[in-house]
C-alpha cells in the first residue's frame, strides 16, 4: 500500500501557490483543510415547498415579552414599558414598536412556545442555527470541527449546487468576540468544503464590496482568466498531490470562487446602487434595512440558503436599559426592513418558494432586573416563520400569564431543523457522516406541523 510522500520542496512550492491563490480568490487557511466525507442521504419523497431560505438571526436573544408575546395583564416588572397594538388579524398583538409588521401580519406566523434548556448564548445559537444540540457541549464552548452543520452545509453535503453560485451565504457580520468564535455559522464536522460564504461589511455604505468576489487589486479580468489557465496547468501537473483530500479541497474552492468572480448572475447582485432610491429607502438606509434588501437579490438569482446577522455578536443581549435601546435602536430598523423584505418576496411571487424565519438564541427573563433589562432564558422564546406554505396570521403556542414557560406544547430548535430541512426537500433522518466516517443522523426533531395545517396548538 503506498505511503503519504514526505514533504519537499516541490510540495512547498505548490502549497505557496495554493496560498497566494487563495489570498487572490477571497479564501482563508481554513479553506485548506482536508475533508473526508462522504454523502449518503435517504432521499425519500418528501414533499418540497422551498427552494431558498432566508435566516434573520437576531444574535443575542431578543426579549419575547416586548416584541410578539406582550403580557398586558402581568405586572409592570413583567410587561415593561410598551404598549401592545393591534394587527391586522384579530386577537393577534404585538409590540407598538413593530407598527409595519403589525399591518402585515396575515403573511407570517408566530410561534410563541420555542423552548430549550440552555441560557448560554454559544450553545443556544448553535441549537438554533444547526437544529442540533452542540456536541460536547459546555458554557461558551467555542466554534470547532466537531460541531453541527449549520443549515446551509447540510443542503450543499446532500444536494450540492451545480452552478456558480454558492449554497449559503452569510452577512453582514462575522460573530466572534475574542477569544470566542460562535459555533453555527459553519459546516462543523462536515469539513471547510461546505461552509458558507461569509461577508463581512455594511451594505449600507457608499463604498461597500465584496472582497472575496473582487478580482485582487490591478488584475484585469482577462489577465485572471490567463492566469487560471496557468493554475490550471499547474494542478495537472501535480497529479500525484491532487489525490490528497487537502489538494481537491484546494481546487473546488478554486473552481467555484473562479466561477463566482467570472460570473455575470451573482457579481452583479452585491451592485445594490441597481436598485431604485425608492426601494432602499422602504427597506431603510442602514445596515439591517439593506442587509435585507440584499438576502432578497441574492435569492432572486439562486442562492438556497442566506443568513443575515442583526447587529454584531450579542447586540440584542439587553441586560441594561432594555426599553430605550429597544425603542430607538433595535426594533424600527427590524419592523422596517423585514416588512419590505416581505413586500418585495409577495409581489415578485417569491414567498411561496422561500422560507423566512425571524428569531434569536433564547428568550429573557419574564421579570425586569434591576438595571431595567432583561436576562437571558431559554425555557421560553418566539420564532416568526413565513412563505414557504406557511399559513400566514396565525399563533402557534402560548406561553404563561408571565412568558416564562410554554403552557401548550413546546418546540425545540431540533423541531426547527426538521422544519427547515423538510422544506428545502431534505429528509431530516438523512445519514451523514464525520471526518471519522462515521453515521449520523442529521436531525432529531419534528416538523411543526401547525405552521402548514393552520391548526395552530
Amino acid at each position: 500500500m503506498p505511503t503519504t510522500p514526505r514533504p519537499s520542496s516541490h510540495v512547498n512550492r505548490r502549497q505557496a501557490l495554493q496560498i497566494g491563490y487563495a489570498g487572490a480568490l477571497g479564501l482563508g487557511m481554513s479553506s485548506l483543510m482536508p475533508v473526508a466525507a462522504t454523502a449518503k442521504a435517504d432521499r425519500g419523497e418528501l414533499p418540497r415547498r422551498a427552494k431558498n431560505l432566508i435566516v434573520i438571526f437576531l444574535t443575542g436573544a431578543p426579549s419575547h415579552h416586548d416584541t410578539f408575546d406582550m403580557k398586558p395583564d402581568a405586572p409592570t416588572d413583567v410587561r415593561g414599558d410598551f404598549k401592545a397594538i393591534d394587527t391586522t388579524v384579530p386577537g393577534f398583538q404585538v409590540c407598538e414598536h413593530l407598527p409595519l409588521l403589525a399591518q402585515r401580519a396575515k403573511h407570517y406566523a408566530v410561534v410563541r412556545s420555542l423552548s430549550h434548556k440552555d441560557n448560554n448564548h454559544l450553545m443556544s445559537s448553535h441549537h438554533v442555527l444547526t437544529g442540533h444540540m452542540q456536541p460536547g457541549a459546555f458554557f461558551d464552548k467555542v466554534a470547532s470541527r466537531t460541531d453541527w452543520p449549520n443549515y446551509s452545509a447540510a443542503l450543499d453535503y446532500l444536494r450540492p449546487q451545480n452552478d456558480a453560485l454558492p449554497t449559503g451565504i452569510n452577512l453582514p457580520t462575522f460573530l466572534m468576540q475574542s477569544p470566542l468564535t460562535w459555533p453555527g455559522q459553519y459546516a462543523g464536522l462536515l469539513g471547510p468544503k461546505h461552509d458558507p460564504w461569509q461577508i463581512n461589511g455594511d451594505p449600507n455604505k457608499n463604498d461597500f464590496r465584496v472582497d472575496g468576489l473582487q478580482l485582487a487589486e490591478g488584475m484585469a479580468l482577462d489577465r485572471f482568466q490567463d492566469r487560471n489557465g496557468l493554475l490550471a496547468d499547474i494542478n495537472a501537473q501535480q497529479q500525484r498531490l491532487t489525490e490528497t483530500a487537502e489538494c481537491r479541497q484546494l481546487t473546488g474552492q478554486q473552481e467555484l470562487a473562479y466561477s463566482m468572480l467570472t460570473s455575470s448572475k451573482l457579481s452583479p447582485t452585491f451592485e445594490l446602487n441597481r436598485e431604485t432610491d425608492e426601494t432602499r429607502d422602504r427597506y431603510g438606509r442602514n445596515t439591517v434595512g439593506q442587509s435585507m434588501l440584499m438576502a432578497r437579490r441574492l435569492v432572486q438569482v439562486g442562492v438556497p440558503v442566506v443568513q443575515v446577522n442583526v447587529g454584531k455578536v450579542q447586540t440584542w443581549d439587553n441586560h441594561s436599559n432594555i426599553f430605550p435601546t429597544l425603542k430607538d435602536k433595535l426594533l424600527p430598523p427590524v419592523d422596517r426592513g423585514v416588512s419590505a423584505l416581505l413586500d418585495d418576496l409577495v409581489s415578485m411571487d417569491l414567498l411561496n418558494d422561500t422560507f423566512v424565519m425571524l428569531l434569536g438564541e433564547f428568550g429573557r427573563t419574564p421579570k425586569i432586573n434591576a438595571n431595567r433589562g432583561r436576562d437571558h432564558w431559554g425555557p421560553c422564546f418566539f420564532g416568526l416563520f413565513a412563505g414557504a406554505g406557511v399559513q400566514g396570521g396565525q399563533v402557534i403556542g402560548k406561553s404563561d400569564s408571565i412568558g416564562a414557560y410554554p403552557v401548550t406544547k413546546p418546540y425545540s430548535p431540533d423541531d426547527i431543523g426538521a422544519t427547515v430541512y423538510h422544506l428545502l426537500g431534505i429528509d431530516p433522518a438523512s445519514e451523514i457522516r464525520d471526518h471519522f466516517n462515521r453515521p449520523l443522523r442529521l436531525n432529531l426533531g419534528d416538523v411543526i406541523d401547525p405552521l402548514f395545517t393552520g391548526q395552530a396548538t
